[in-house]
């Protein structure tokens, strides 16, 4: 769908028709050769992983509240590596053990507990709903559009 829009905007589309998808093969090229979102070729294997993203009314855009899937194995690292020009890390420990059958299979995933909130909650800023650190500037911007940090 949406052939002449670029992977954001095909993302944010789709989500405000539907207001929740489950987008597949984050990181693998799409049909126009660009890869949909930036992903590590040496982490989720590209075929086998997925983010939920709703539509965000009070940003209109789309909220990835989870990103999960199964992780590579030896085959999909190779390719992956391949793919996005970096071979040279499967000399590296992490890829080498992984390469060399060494590790064990693994998935995973989770919910973005402060996107949830910030979702149920129809916040704009991730400081309105988790306390943290911001600049002088930063604060003085939210409290004008009435977003109040913790």
């Amino acid at each position: 769908m949406y052939p002449d829009k670029s992977s954001k905007e095909r993302e944010n589309l789709i989500t405000k028709k539907y207001g929740c998808v489950f987008l597949m093969r984050i990181g693998e090229k799409l049909s126009n050769g660009e890869p949909h979102d930036g992903r590590a070729p040496d982490y989720d294997d590209w075929q086998l992983n997925g983010d939920i993203l709703f539509w965000f009314e009070p940003l209109q855009c789309s909220l990835e509240i989870s990103s999960m899937g199964i992780r590579v194995d030896e085959v999909s690292l190779r390719e992956q590596l391949k793919k996005a020009n970096c071979e040279e890390r499967a000399s590296l420990p992490y890829h080498r053990m992984l390469l060399n059958k060494e590790l064990p299979y693994t998935i995973g995933g989770g919910i973005g507990q402060s996107r949830l909130c910030m979702l149920l909650l129809g916040r704009a800023h991730v400081g309105e709903v988790q306390a943290s650190i911001w600049p002088d500037d930063m604060r003085e911007a939210c409290m004008k559009n009435n977003m109040y940090l913790l």
